[in-house]
Parts: C-alpha cells; sequence; structure tokens
C-alpha cells in the first residue's frame, strides 16, 4: 500500500510521518452521513469532534441518535456523507475502499459486544490475525507485553469456546491493541458481560489509556460504563448536544433521562 496522503485540516498540511504529539488521534469536521432510500435518513447532521491521544471517552445517545453510525464512520467501516474524518493525522475521507481497509487494519483497533473472534483459531492466532492479514510480523514482546497485562497467559492454545465472556473480551481487547493503532473503538464493550466481568473489562480499558497512552472512544447506554470515562459526548437526532468532562453516574443518568423525554 502506497504511503497515506498527508491531510490539508483546517488548511494545514500534516503529514503522518510528522504528526505531532499535540494533535488529536481523531478529528471530525463537519460530518454527514445521510442513507439514501425512499425516505433519506440523516444520520450524522454536521458533526465536529476532536478526541485527544491517550484519551477515554464515551459516545452516549438514545435509540436512532447516530451513536452507532458515528462510531462507524469516525472507525472507517462507513464514509461520511460530508466532511472529513481525520485518524492519525491522516485523512480517510477521500481513500480508495482497498486503502481504507488496509489503513484500518493497521491504525484502528476494534471491541465488539460479541467478541468477534475467529472460532477455529487459537486465542495466540486471533490476537495476531490484524498482523498476520497485513502481512507483518508480530513483535513478540509487545505480544507477550499484552498477553501478561490482560490477564489471560496460559489461555494462548485454548480456542474462543473454551473462554469466558469476560476471557473471550480481555483476548478481543489484546487483538484491538496488537497493532499499537491510533485509536480503538469499543461498541459496547461490557454489553454481554455480567457485572464482574464488565468491571474488569471497564478497568482494562481505562489502564490501557493511562500506561499505554492508548485513545479509546467507546458507545455505551451503560451510565456507571461513561462514568468510568474522562469525557461523555452526547448525541440526538445526528448531532452533538453536550459534551461532558469529568462525568458521574448521576449527571451521565440524568442527562440520558432528559434526552429521553
Amino acid at each position: 500500500m502506497p504511503n497515506p496522503p498527508d491531510v490539508d485540516v483546517e488548511g494545514v498540511d500534516t503529514p503522518r510521518s510528522g504528526t505531532s504529539r499535540t494533535e488529536p488521534a481523531v478529528r471530525l469536521v463537519d460530518v454527514h452521513k445521510t442513507y439514501d432510500g425512499a425516505t433519506p435518513v440523516a444520520a450524522l447532521r454536521g458533526v465536529s469532534l476532536d478526541f485527544a491521544r491517550g484519551s477515554l471517552t464515551a459516545v452516549m445517545g438514545q435509540s436512532g441518535s447516530g451513536k452507532s453510525t458515528l462510531l462507524n464512520v469516525a472507525a472507517g467501516l462507513d464514509v461520511p456523507t460530508r466532511g472529513q474524518v481525520v485518524i492519525g493525522g491522516t485523512d480517510t475521507s477521500k481513500f480508495s475502499p482497498d486503502d481504507l481497509t488496509r489503513f484500518r487494519r493497521d491504525q484502528v483497533g476494534f471491541i465488539f459486544q460479541s467478541y468477534n473472534l475467529i472460532g477455529h483459531l487459537d486465542v495466540l492466532t486471533n490476537i495476531e490475525l490484524p498482523l498476520v492479514l497485513g502481512g507483518r510480523t508480530a513483535d513478540r514482546a509487545w505480544l507477550a507485553e499484552l498477553v501478561r497485562t490482560l490477564g489471560i497467559a496460559g489461555l494462548e492454545d485454548r480456542l474462543p469456546g473454551e473462554l469466558s465472556g469476560g476471557q473471550a473480551q480481555r483476548v478481543a481487547i489484546a487483538r484491538a491493541l496488537m497493532t499499537r493503532p491510533s485509536v480503538v473503538f469499543a461498541d459496547e464493550p461490557t454489553g454481554a458481560l455480567d457485572s464482574r466481568s464488565g468491571q474488569q473489562v471497564l478497568e482494562l480499558l481505562c489502564d490501557a489509556t493511562r500506561r499505554l497512552n492508548q485513545t479509546v472512544v467507546l458507545v455505551t447506554h451503560d451510565s456507571g460504563v461513561a462514568a468510568a470515562t474522562e469525557r461523555v459526548v452526547f448525541l440526538s437526532d445526528g448531532l452533538v448536544v453536550d459534551d461532558v468532562t469529568a462525568p458521574t453516574a448521576e449527571q451521565v443518568a440524568a442527562r440520558m433521562l432528559a434526552l429521553g423525554r
């Protein structure tokens, strides 16, 4: 794959190799997303957001607010109808589908509620999969660090079907971090877990932002999960309607209640 092109964000050319540490890990600039059909649906209507490097942010909103669309567009799983999506200093908005796939594989990590592990591959191979698909060799020291940090040492040879839900999500987190991505997007990462496993997974994500300087953006409906993050962005009808720093569970629950009225 050729090197991703430089990006012009607000008139400033920023090469990927020279990305400033103060530049956001992810930037959305006036992002619109409309789904065509008999009645077009405007899922995002001019969203502009920055996600700082090494930050943990929750995105919340009622059903149909646009939060899942925001995650998909920001992660490169979908393309905006209009606007810019910049990841690690690179504008992904005008990539070809193939280049976007390759860029996403190298620069974006994903954690899904359903884990999305490959059932016939063992834990170690699942973790290494993004690198294998990209024709790259795993950094064995980094792999060992992830396995140790995420508490899955001793499970390397097991298949996903032999893991508990909490263990499977830990493997999914390790896979998401394996490429040292610019950002990790998580879609309801604790939604399928019991309260104890969910709390452990949440603590691991918080730890990743602190110790690994990893940027994490997660979608959640759980006010307790959101309160553990540094910032909560609230969406309604495809627009950002609130942006709260250092949230409490009470603040989040009250805001969600107000949005539902």
